[in-house]
């Protein structure tokens, strides 16, 4: 996969090819919608991602410098119905002390 980080479709309806595009930093659209445009004064971030990271990334912007942390809380009743693949699945992945911290507390 091509991920570039400015594309620019000078064609007659860009907007028809916008659903196609999977991986692009800035997508500029027609010939009046010039790289500069976006870059100085339309409003799009000017942090693009580069060197084909545009496949996995996005611009920089404010949620880039958030921290997430996830939260998981499981009842008795919800750990004992998942138990067993949550072991199968620590066991294949020789992570055995996980499997273990599960069977321990499903007794």
């Amino acid at each position: 996969d091509i991920a570039i980080e400015h594309l620019e479709l000078m064609i007659n309806d860009p907007w028809a090819q916008v659903p196609m595009i999977r991986h692009a930093g800035a997508i500029f659209l027609g010939r009046h919608t010039p790289e500069a445009a976006g870059d100085y004064f339309a409003g799009p971030n000017h942090v693009l991602p580069t060197m084909g990271t545009a496949r996995f990334a996005s611009a920089l912007g404010v949620e880039t410098f958030l921290k997430k942390s996830s939260i998981i809380s499981y009842s008795e009743q919800a750990l004992q119905a998942d138990s067993e693949h949550i072991q199968r699945l620590a066991k294949l992945e020789g992570l055995t002390a996980h499997a273990n911290s599960v069977a321990v507390r499903v007794k």
